[in-house]
């Protein structure tokens, strides 16, 4: 993540935020809503595995347009960003292992979200791939958010771990084809959700594999990984539809 190098006039609504998770420094972006909502409703965004990139860097700005509060989680800390595929993997693989470092550096985001300006009783936790992730693991334990929504995450939960009732109502984009999440970990978040008498609904889409949002992703399905034209365009209508439902 380089943030000196963010290009201002393009993302112009962010502004840097400095938090910290012990000693560890940690920066975030605050997107200020072109005009606010009157309800100050507020949208936290769990980066992919590479931490803050282009992509939520431009999901915050659309979003600040819009009106609501955006704030971009950095989970990783300064010092602690991947230069590339293999440690991105390492890291976001040690916060899958250690979910409860994970869930404690979102709710970190979460706070600082609400000290930029938006209502706590009127917050929504989206997140991409690796943050995908992050936002149903804030929905596992019962965050105070209206809802989450999960872009092309992964699902599994250790077996070890009890279901509760899950308040936060969920929303689960997936790629039709995703390799990378398999039948059996789908079937076993589904089963979760109903135990844990959830409000949620996943949503498939044809043809998309994982990453379908990214538009950095490449087109070739063979990889695992692409982007999608019409996944990506039609998840951002169902997660519109989503926000209207819940706030």
């Amino acid at each position: 993540m380089l943030l000196a190098m963010m290009s201002l006039n393009t993302y112009a609504q962010l502004t840097p935020v400095n938090y910290s998770d012990k000693d560890q420094k940690l920066t975030g972006l605050h997107g200020t809503p072109k005009k606010e909502k009157t309800n100050k409703a507020g949208i936290l965004i769990l980066p992919a595995w590479k931490g803050i990139q282009d992509h939520e860097k431009e999901v915050a700005t659309k979003l600040s347009e819009m009106g609501y509060h955006t704030f971009v989680a950095d989970i990783y800390g300064e010092g602690n960003y991947p230069k590339d595929a293999k440690e991105a993997g390492a890291l976001s693989s040690y916060y899958k292992k250690n979910i409860t470092e994970y869930q404690h550096r979102i709710q970190l985001a979460l706070d600082e979200l609400i000290k930029s300006g938006a209502s706590k009783d009127k917050i929504v936790i989206i997140g991409y791939c690796f943050g995908g992730t992050g936002a149903v693991e804030a929905a596992r334990i019962n965050m105070p958010v209206k809802g989450i929504v999960s872009f092309h995450g992964g699902l599994g939960r250790d077996s070890n771990r009890v279901v509760t009732n899950i308040f936060p109502r969920l929303l689960i984009c997936h790629g039709a084809d995703d390799p990378y999440v398999s039948k059996e970990e789908i079937s076993l978040f589904q089963d979760e959700m109903r135990k844990g008498k959830a409000d949620w609904q996943m949503n498939y889409y044809a043809n998309a594999v994982h990453a379908f949002t990214e538009k950095t992703a490449g087109d070739d399905n063979s990889r695992g990984a692409a982007y999608n034209f019409n996944a990506d365009k039609r998840s951002w209508a169902d997660f519109m539809n989503f926000l209207q439902s819940v706030l």
